[in-house]
């Protein structure tokens, strides 16, 4: 912490953690444009009598634009600071929400879906880009409190949501909510600041690159592409796995069955969807944390394979109900890390100083996986039975987790080597510092 400190001469120690709970607090308000839109599709079908089919496309159209423009607007971050960036994406998010208040065509509903989209990419990319920059020490502790915001944050307000559906209607909850959240992003971006220039390394226990590579030069390093291809295979098994958990347990018979874990009963299908989100939240930070300690390819071998390994035993056990509900937690757990370990593995690959872009580019792999999951439904028809998809998924996350060791790890070590070798040749002291960690 020390090392922190005396780069912020001007500032305590606590500054860095204030911007961290605040970029947590704005991950948070942008969690419902993803996790709590399902409390809105029954409603607007209602209404207007559009297929379930053809208002999900409207998701589909908000995780790809929030996905695969973060790479542009961490360009912006690096550039511009996060400020302007979190500014303009609070304002698209809030009036995304307003949009779908008075969408009564279907195409309105989509531009909405993609004008969202766009300013919950910005939020996302600007939070988890500044908490890589504020803590080289701690990436990976950093990195998943921040994802946890996002991934735990709609837990707070999906039942107020959901009584002001029931009460006020769809369309209420989308136009309050809009400007609540929106209002508080914006309130917050007021406060966001640029972290100041640090010496990647000087304070982490993992290895971290000596130089600061430009995204162009990012997208022409192999062990780019390998990353992107792991984040791809877990981020497409889990959800090939956990997307298709109410069919699932349907097919399995155990949807309503009552399940009693230390006195909570609840039917087996809520059970597992409710340690979704609690576990879905605690394991980026967790997992982060154990990354900061043990180096990223190991945490990432342990995290994928405890994953490969969950999904087979949820097949192969998920019949009675309360393993279905534990297992359906070890699934989740090993899964959600992914956002947090990805981020930190790229901010020490290529450096703090385009962190926001070059983390972006890593995360339009979410996208890529989106757009693999209805391989699952394609499965299930073809052979009558979820087998093909939960082994397809096991093997994918056991082909990531052996990579993490066998591929990433002497890559990236090649790639910290030949930071060490082009710093040496443009300024011998740091070179020499560098030798040392």
């Amino acid at each position: 912490m020390s090392n922190v400190q005396a780069l912020t001469p001007d500032r305590p120690a606590s500054y860095r953690w204030m911007q961290l709970v605040l970029g947590i607090v704005a991950m948070a308000m942008i969690a419902n444009l993803q996790y709590g839109w399902t409390l809105f599709v029954n409603p607007i079908s209602d209404k207007y009598g559009w297929s379930r089919a053809s208002i999900q496309v409207a998701f589909t159209i908000f995780v790809l634009t929030e996905t695969w423009l973060v790479p542009i607007e961490g360009y912006f971050v690096d550039k511009f600071g996060p400020r302007p960036v979190v500014l303009v994406g609070g304002i698209l998010c809030g009036l995304g929400w307003l949009m779908n208040s008075y969408a009564s065509t279907l195409t309105m509903l989509y531009f909405a879906a993609a004008v969202s989209g766009i300013g919950a990419g910005a939020v996302y990319g600007t939070c988890v880009g500044n908490a890589l920059k504020w803590f080289p020490d701690r990436r990976g502790l950093a990195a998943g409190l921040t994802a946890a915001g996002f991934g735990a944050g709609s837990a707070v307000t999906i039942v107020p949501i959901s009584k002001m559906i029931a009460s006020a209607g769809y369309e209420a909850a989308f136009f309050y909510f809009g400007i609540g959240q929106g209002i508080i992003v914006f309130l917050i971006a007021l406060a966001l600041s640029r972290p100041p220039a640090q010496k990647a390394g000087q304070v982490a226990k993992v290895q971290q690159s000596r130089r600061e590579y430009k995204p162009s030069e990012v997208l022409k390093k192999p062990v780019f592409w390998v990353m992107y291809a792991m984040f791809v295979m877990v981020a497409a098994g889990g959800l090939m796995a956990t997307a298709q958990l109410g069919p699932i347990a349907k097919d399995f018979k155990i949807d309503g069955v009552p399940v009693n874990i230390m006195g909570l009963v609840l039917p087996a299908l809520t059970f597992a969807l409710a340690i979704d989100r609690v576990l879905n939240g605690l394991t980026r930070p967790f997992f982060g944390w154990v990354s900061d300690q043990i180096g990223r390819e190991s945490t990432m071998l342990i995290a994928f394979a405890a994953e490969s390994v969950g999904i087979l035993c949820l097949y192969k056990f998920g019949h009675n109900p309360i393993a279905f509900v534990i297992l359906t937690g070890l699934v989740f757990f090993a899964w959600g890390e992914i956002y947090s370990l990805f981020p930190s593995t790229c901010a020490d690959t290529f450096g703090s100083k385009y962190a926001a872009a070059n983390a972006g580019m890593l995360y339009t792999a979410k996208g890529t996986a989106s757009l693999l999951v209805p391989l699952s439904s394609i499965l299930t028809t073809a052979t009558g039975s979820w087998e093909a998809v939960f082994i397809l998924a096991s093997i994918m996350n056991a082909i990531a987790a052996l990579m993490a060791w066998f591929v990433l790890r002497p890559m990236r070590r090649n790639q910290m080597n030949e930071s060490v070798a082009t710093v040496q040749h443009l300024n011998p002291e740091d070179a020499k510092l560098a030798s040392k960690m």
